[in-house]
């Protein structure tokens, strides 16, 4: 319309253009099956890492990836957006017995449900609303928990680094990162000062477009941990890009967008479809009902 104005930045994604997955290791695929699949009411994969080693759970247009071995905890909390709460807690609260043991529980608080895994990983589950865009089912963020004093450099980095757009906002405890890392997707990184545990290891995958400047800022200073494929690297620590201090680990795995997984369809299942009550044609998720 002539004369309208719009906040035009608001549209920018940035270098870095999708946050694909997050890796933790889980020690049973039978419980991780009840809480990701029956509980959450997610789909494994059907076509890649279907035996014993290895699941991919498929959340929208994000994954993720369980790797069968020596338990992992993600050092926060990812976020995840579900068609309905209500039906959320119904599929939790029948899982509930056979996951007796674990640390598994579940929570209804203000405006979404906070579930814990078998092993401890915090998922904090929304429903569909504008905060989100029009995403009804995916990972619109995962939320690290971080040292105080960190947050601003965090943001430094990926601004700099990764030439996405990146800001630190106060909270609570200090301050926030805030990095956009897809359409309607960001990484958190909130100040705290609660003891950390220990990094065990566990990882998330980004897409990114220039992908070799950033690898050239990494490589320079040593920070580069692997060097995958032509397509993918992976590297470890966030550090200030004005002093070199490191700043917080975790693993990042690199994608660019010539990697063949880049858009990737996943296939989404409607977990509403029983046996009992089957509708013909209703197999497969759709963000409209």
């Amino acid at each position: 319309m002539k004369g309208q104005t719009y906040d035009r930045p608001a549209q920018d994604v940035g270098n870095i253009v999708a946050l694909e997955h997050v890796n933790v290791r889980i020690a049973d695929q039978r419980l991780a099956t009840l809480f990701y699949v029956a509980g959450l009411g997610l789909t494994r994969d059907p076509y890649l890492m279907v035996s014993v080693d290895n699941m991919w759970v498929n959340v929208g247009q994000q994954q993720f990836h369980l790797i069968t071995a020596g338990p992992q905890v993600l050092r926060g909390t990812v976020g995840l957006v579900v068609p309905s709460l209500d039906q959320l807690v119904t599929r939790l609260g029948k899982v509930r017995d056979q996951l007796a043991g674990t640390r598994f529980d579940f929570a209804v608080e203000d405006k979404h449900v906070l579930a814990t895994c078998p092993w401890g990983n915090r998922i904090r589950l929304h429903a569909p609303g504008p905060e989100f865009a029009d995403m009804v089912l995916g990972m619109p963020y995962v939320e690290l928990t971080v040292p105080p004093g960190t947050a601003a450099g965090i943001a430094r980095f990926y601004d700099r680094v990764f030439e996405t757009w990146a800001t630190a906002v106060p909270n609570g405890a200090g301050a926030t990162a805030r990095v956009r890392v897809g359409p309607h997707q960001e990484l958190l990184f909130r100040e705290t000062t609660d003891p950390l545990p220990a990094y065990d290891g566990h990882h998330i995958a980004i897409y990114v477009s220039n992908f070799s400047r950033a690898h050239g800022w990494l490589r320079e200073r040593g920070l580069v941990t692997e060097e995958s494929n032509p397509y993918q690297y992976r590297f470890n620590w966030i550090s200030d890009p004005d002093t070199g201090a490191p700043l917080f680990e975790v693993e990042h795995e690199v994608r660019s967008l010539t990697h063949p997984m880049y858009m990737r369809p996943m296939v989404n299942r409607n977990p509403n479809q029983t046996q009992r009550e089957y509708v013909r044609g209703r197999d497969p998720f759709w963000p409209v009902e």
